[in-house]
């Protein structure tokens, strides 16, 4: 048996899924499906790298399969040269709120904040001295220069990035900070890059405090917080990035707000973001929100509850299920196929017996067995996921390997199919197994 999953990597997968969770890594190993819907954010990400930007919903039933897209863009832009921030929000952590719940999610996304060579958060630090070094770089490679004269001409080079920012929406401060950083970077002054660190993750408190260690009369906070994800975004690609994703998964946790006004706040932000793209005052960014058909359309607390952005983001006449439009602003997920979870079931199958080294044991036949019982539990047809299937095998796997004595109907119980159906012959289950084939 070939394995071709590297065993660290193949360990978090299974385990992440068994936990009912999306792994960071490895996604690439189990993706199934979902290539028009991939296809149709890449051609986004395109139009972000040459300037532009994008804002997409990503809706669809809790464990269809939300989580695992946005990770496996988050993997692939990365890749391709872009920053990526990602966030959940919960209840401390909203698009707007009374009690900083909206600089609470800008900090989560400034933590979170990855790069090809730092995957997993934060990777500020090394963004600012990658930057300039290769400014020091060209420099160098330009001009003969050393010592005084030398720094004085990549402050220059540094000074003249950071100008080209003051023109946005507290772009004079964000420029500010990053010509802090280069004198500290510069005179090996840790305490002053910590500080400036720290104002950039929007941890200082007070003006007070920021004017008192930088000289910058300014926080980030929640009315501004959006305000500096753009800044950043345009910084990023003046450091050589391609640009900046932002990644928001659980919109249902605004759904849940009690109080109306406070979710029509966090709504209007929404809004603000999707104007600005639509507007074209947002460039190199695009933003990926995940969240449940619920917290979308519901009429009373949903997005849809807020009529700005209801009239802009339903849909026309025409598009159905099965006629999607994938360059409206809502991509809904259906669910995988069953062919595609067969693909999916084989693929986990093999890494499993690849992380713990023997040949894998369950059959086609029995592939088939499982997923007709999964499939035709009752109420499957309505509320069956992805997750749970994947979950239900990954642990019919492990029983398996740790009792090679049991099969997997005696696993599953001999009357599996009797009680999901009520009483199937032989010949029933070898019809079923055939609507599985491939």
């Amino acid at each position: 048996m070939t394995n071709t999953v590297p065993p660290r990597i193949a360990s978090i997968l299974i385990n992440a899924l068994k936990g009912g969770v999306v792994p960071r890594v490895g996604l690439e190993y189990i993706t199934v499906g979902r290539a028009q819907e991939i296809a149709a954010i890449l051609h986004d990400i395109d139009l972000i790298a040459d300037g532009g930007a994008s804002f997409r919903f990503i809706v669809g039933k809790y464990g269809s399969g939300k989580s695992f897209l946005l990770q496996t863009i988050r993997n692939y832009v990365t890749a391709k040269g872009f920053a990526v921030v990602d966030a959940d929000l919960s209840p401390e952590r909203r698009f707007a709120g009374t009690k900083g719940q909206g600089l609470a999610t800008y900090k989560e996304l400034l933590q979170n904040l990855s790069t090809k060579s730092k995957p997993d958060g934060g990777a500020l630090p090394l963004i600012l001295e990658k930057w300039i070094s290769g400014i020091q770089a060209s420099v160098k490679a330009q001009t003969d220069l050393d010592g005084e004269a030398f720094d004085k001409q990549v402050e220059k080079q540094i000074y003249e990035t950071a100008s080209s920012l003051e023109g946005m929406v507290n772009g004079f401060e964000f420029a500010k900070a990053i010509a802090l950083y280069w004198q500290a970077y510069k005179d090996d002054d840790t305490a002053m890059k910590s500080n400036v660190l720290r104002w950039f993750r929007g941890e200082y408190v007070t003006r007070r405090d920021a004017k008192a260690d930088l000289g910058i009369n300014f926080t980030v906070t929640d009315e501004t917080w959006y305000d500096f994800l753009k800044i950043l975004a345009a910084f990023l690609v003046g450091a050589g990035y391609k640009g900046l994703i932002v990644l928001i998964d659980e919109l249902v946790n605004i759904f849940k707000i009690p109080n109306s006004i406070t979710r029509a706040n966090n709504y209007e932000k929404i809004l603000t973001m999707y104007n600005d793209v639509l507007q074209g005052k947002a460039k190199h960014i695009g933003f990926l929100m995940g969240g449940t058909p619920q917290c979308i359309e519901d009429k009373y607390k949903g997005v849809f509850s807020y009529e700005a952005l209801r009239s802009r983001l339903s849909e026309g006449h025409f598009a159905t299920d099965d006629l999607k439009d994938l360059s409206a602003p809502i991509i809904r997920l259906q669910m995988l196929t069953q062919e595609e979870m067969y693909v999916l079931v084989e693929k986990l199958r093999d890494i499993h017996a690849g992380l713990h080294n023997y040949e894998p044991t369950l059959k086609h036949e029995e592939l088939l067995y499982f997923l007709t019982v999964e499939y035709n539990r009752v109420g499957a047809q309505t509320h069956i996921t992805p997750r749970e299937i994947i979950r239900d095998f990954i642990e019919l796997t492990g029983i398996i390997h740790q009792n090679p004595h049991k099969t997997v109907a005696e696993i599953l119980g001999s009357n599996s199919f009797e009680m999901a159906k009520g009483g199937l012959t032989d010949e029933d289950i070898h019809a079923d197994f055939v609507e599985f084939e491939l």
